[in-house]
């Protein structure tokens, strides 16, 4: 068999690369689309319950390993138009979770506060009612998670500087926590699993407490408070009644 002539074998395979090369851009910008983050429209569209099953999806494929594509540069450039996120996530400080990537969710898609026992300061209220009554988001999380050491400070009475002012909002909780033998410390493991639960729970109900514009939000059934725990070992996100 004859070889092609060279210039029509350059004239083929160029061909071949540009069919690719924009087979590569249209695949690469319909994936971009589908995954930017929300516009106004798309918020608006959302409910509290819409968001909470979203983030329970991706928590589970964050927990399987099946993390989606960040498409960074495309986010990132459709977030100089404004932001339109969906949920705010309060959790505690430990690097041990990511929170955007608990839940699958990449630049734009929500706030996230962060303070050691994820515990409700007036910074992180007042960062809610904005996020909520400006931003427009439709669910707020308390996010505690296994082996907390905020936690278990408190149930061990830490003392530490500010960090003693901190640890000290955890202490209600520890009262509430009941049905367990031993001493209530961190060296009984069971206790700090049910005291891990009971502060997301207190935090829960005190924003609902010391808020008076997040409660009027979730009455009107414009926003959902919840809470939820963390599994360092698993990666799954249990959520509280």
């Amino acid at each position: 068999m004859k070889a092609l002539p060279i210039t029509i074998s350059v004239i083929a395979m160029a061909a071949l690369f540009a069919a690719c090369s924009d087979q590569k851009k249209d695949s690469h910008s319909s994936q971009s689309e589908e995954n930017l983050q929300p516009t106004a429209e798309v918020q608006k569209s959302l409910t509290p319950d819409s968001v909470i099953q979203d983030l329970v999806d991706g928590n589970l494929s964050f927990a399987s390993g099946q993390i989606a594509g960040p498409n960074i540069e495309a986010r990132r450039e459709a977030a100089t138009a404004g932001q339109f996120p969906k949920a705010y996530v309060l959790s505690c400080v430990d690097s041990r979770v990511p929170v955007e990537q608990v839940f699958n969710q990449g630049i734009g898609d929500i706030f996230v506060g962060r303070v050691a026992g994820n515990i409700e300061t007036a910074e992180q209220l007042g960062s809610m009612e904005f996020a909520a009554a400006v931003a427009g988001v439709k669910v707020i999380m308390v996010l505690g998670h296994e082996a907390c050491g905020a936690v278990k400070g408190a149930a061990d009475s830490v003392e530490l500087e500010n960090l003693t002012t901190l640890l000290e909002q955890i202490q209600p909780a520890i009262s509430q926590v009941q049905g367990h033998e031993g001493e209530k410390t961190s060296k009984n493991e069971a206790f700090i699993n049910d005291l891990i639960e009971q502060n997301v729970a207190k935090t829960v109900s005190d924003i609902r407490q010391r808020s008076e514009v997040l409660a009027k939000l979730e009455k009107e059934g414009k926003l959902k408070i919840l809470g939820g725990v963390y599994s360092l070992e698993t990666g799954q996100v249990t959520l509280l009644n």
